[in-house]
């Protein structure tokens, strides 16, 4: 269908607006469908054995034949890591520079995916058309390299989303962003609507430069001499990884990369020349043995208390690799992700406890920040001056702070619109509107398969309060009791409480179950039903307490 003069522009949330992560947006032209980003999230604390959290594919599976394809701001999982869930549905091609495309690779790879899509390279201050879209891409500075501000030029205008980003101005790579173009936007056809990263928008001040990183990991690797040097970060920051193998080498160190994705992307990234590390510099982990302690930096996986990842495995020492010693530094090179908080304590512990020194944000300046503070969120709005403006990727409270932040710059406060998950907004020649909902739900995958919110709550239910369950033995046919009722529990209770408890509650559910035996024709689901509730009330009269009940009907 050909673009007409006037045709709106149409966006929707899948996710990411009210939560790190889940990163999914919607650009729709003419009945086409770009999308931006299709990431995944790292579960909270209270989503028991759930693996990650997706968007709620719904919508796209209904309009899977309208979608053009897929632009990656950047190679981080929040914004790549969902792709091969979304292709085991769906197939469209994957437009980003080639490191993005090269870190989503792996997992579209593993699943066996990779004939589902196409990807396609583009490149810094490309323009290019798919379909209804025209597409410009801009570099834009984060904490992973090659990342993309992405213009859309439609027929409502320039829409100009960010990516992730910071005001870099001496980034490891000299790769800036490209602040002249967003003004040239700005002062030439206009920014229509800017969307914008507002994951540090609550916190004053501008962030600090990722090579800022490489001097504090210089004099820690100093302090630490004679001691083995752990590093963890993620396996995407390939900025981070260099600066930690710059400080090792400068101190007469090997580079050991730990863990399959951070061993796999330290080869992508040196292949493609933007990870420089001699070869006289890096060891397989399973050399480290023949080099004194203070000759070796691991670089590992599992900065965020990941279960099973490298720096997991190394606290609770199950590592197949190594084993943590008295004589070893960690150095934690991050921040806790909000949800992995306690994670990261939890393994933080466990290297203590086996003797080791960690070296993490809260007590030394070794990690930056890859998001821009309000300095440079004010900076940015004052460069691009948008007509309407939509604050993304952030928790509520990041989308609301940075949207006071854009009236405070000038944006007219009508024109300043917070939006969340599953949210659609309409761009016509009348401004930006909402436009209705679509399904946002998250979508919770445990193993290879999904886990509902119903699940997931049983498993918080069982969590929290434990499970009860009451079994009787009847005769239908006569509407007698013949057994029990037998009660059994487990994390409802205090063990010397049991037995008073399970009698009482017995005396309560025989009752209950006598008398609707003895009311009519009862049949096992409505005695169970009658168990339920009687002992449910129980439960909650004697204990204040919720547990699952569990009634169980045997026929004689």
């Amino acid at each position: 269908m050909g673009t007409t003069a006037n045709s709106p522009v149409e966006i929707t949330f899948l996710g990411g607006l009210g939560e790190i992560g889940r990163n999914c947006a919607a650009i729709e032209i003419d009945g086409r469908i770009m999308l931006l980003d299709c990431g995944l999230m790292f579960p909270d604390d209270d989503m028991l054995g759930i693996d990650v959290v997706l968007p709620d594919f719904s919508w796209l599976i209904e309009r899977r034949d309208d979608i053009e394809g897929c632009i990656l701001t950047h190679g981080h999982e929040d914004h790549v890591g969902a792709l091969s869930y979304a292709l085991a549905e769906l197939s469209f091609p994957i437009i980003g520079s080639a490191l993005t495309l090269g870190l989503a690779r792996s997992r579209i790879e593993e699943a066996g995916l990779l004939g589902r899509t196409q990807m396609i390279v583009v490149e810094d201050g490309e323009r290019r058309s798919f379909g209804p879209f025209d597409c410009e891409f801009l570099p834009q500075t984060h904490s992973v390299p090659h990342g993309f501000a992405t213009v859309f030029h439609t027929p409502q205008g320039v829409l100009l989303h960010t990516g992730d980003f910071k005001i870099d101005l001496t980034p490891v790579d000299g790769r800036l962003s490209d602040l002249s173009r967003v003004g040239g936007l700005a002062s030439g056809p206009g920014i229509r609507l800017l969307l914008s990263d507002s994951t540090n928008a609550d916190q004053h001040g501008h962030s600090r430069s990722e090579r800022a990183v490489g001097s504090v990991l210089y004099d820690v690797m100093h302090e630490h001499e004679g001691r083995r040097v752990i590093t963890a970060c993620f396996a995407s920051h390939i900025h981070r990884v260099q600066q930690i193998a710059d400080a090792a080498r400068s101190h007469g160190r090997v580079v050991a990369p730990l863990g399959r994705s951070m061993r796999k992307n330290v080869a992508m990234a040196r292949q493609m020349g933007v990870l420089h590390i001699p070869d006289a510099s890096l060891v397989d982990i399973d050399d480290i043995d023949g080099y004194e302690p203070g000759q070796v930096c691991v670089i590992s996986t599992g900065s965020q208390g990941e279960a099973m990842s490298a720096l997991a495995l190394l606290g609770s020492n199950e590592n197949r690799w190594l084993r943590v010693t008295p004589n070893d530094t960690v150095i934690l090179s991050s921040h806790p992700i909000p949800g992995n908080e306690s994670a990261v304590a939890r393994v933080i512990d466990n290297l203590v406890r086996l003797g080791a020194e960690v070296v993490h944000s809260g007590i030394g300046d070794v990690h930056a920040t890859g998001h821009a503070k309000q300095e440079e969120l004010k900076l940015f709005l004052s460069v691009a001056r948008p007509e309407w403006f939509v604050p993304v990727h952030g928790e509520y409270r990041h989308l609301v702070a940075h949207a006071r932040l854009a009236k405070i710059m000038g944006v007219p406060a009508e024109q300043v619109r917070v939006a969340e998950d599953g949210d659609r907004l309409i761009l016509d020649d009348d401004g930006l509107r909402p436009a209705g909902r679509v399904p946002a739900e998250y979508v919770f995958v445990h193993g290879v398969g999904d886990v509902d919110n119903s699940t997931l709550r049983d498993r918080q239910i069982l969590g929290n309060d434990g499970v009860v369950a009451a079994i009787v033995c009847v005769d239908l046919a006569s509407r007698q009791l013949v057994g029990g009722p037998e009660i059994a529990a487990r994390g409802w209770a205090a063990a010397d409480e049991h037995d008073d408890l399970f009698a009482t509650m017995a005396d309560r559910v025989r009752a209950a179950v006598t008398a609707a035996l003895a009311e009519g024709q009862p049949t096992r689901s409505s005695l169970q039903k009658v168990i339920r509730r009687s002992a449910g009330s129980f439960v909650g009269e004697s204990t204040r307490r919720r547990p699952m009940i569990v009634p169980v009907v045997l026929e004689a």
